[in-house]
């Protein structure tokens, strides 16, 4: 099992950028796809991007294309969220997912990530 911690997070004004990272332990980085969720006040988690083992990809939600760009450092264990041109409805709670294995067809499913951060929040104020 490999554990997860986000940072990164915080309060920035439409338009600004945050970069979020999470750091992996506990079991080998490399072998993992990873991507990044996030869940919003009364709202269902959903996707927002997706890098595979050997920097596969990577993979975004129609909502964030062009604005975000993930990458992964596999020396340092480490995720990265680029946020920019950030809008209100970008805020939310960003919680990274591991998976030993995902397809294609279920690479935007939650379900397929085995495991999670706790979550960092990403509040944009208009």
């Amino acid at each position: 099992q490999v554990q997860l911690v986000e940072s990164g997070g915080g309060l920035v004004q439409a338009g600004g950028s945050l970069r979020l990272s999470c750091t992996a332990s506990g079991s080998t980085f490399r072998r993992y796809d990873m991507a990044w969720f996030r869940q919003a006040p009364g709202k269902e988690r959903e996707f927002v991007a997706a890098i595979r083992k050997n920097n596969g990809g990577p993979y975004y939600a129609d909502s964030v294309k062009g604005r975000f760009t993930i990458s992964r450092d596999n020396a340092q264990s480490s995720l990265h969220l680029q946020m920019n041109s950030l809008k209100p409805e970008d805020t939310a709670v960003y919680y990274c997912a591991a998976s030993s294995s995902t397809i294609l067809s279920t690479i935007r499913n939650s379900g397929a990530y085995g495991n999670w951060g706790q979550g960092t929040q990403v509040t944009v104020s208009a």
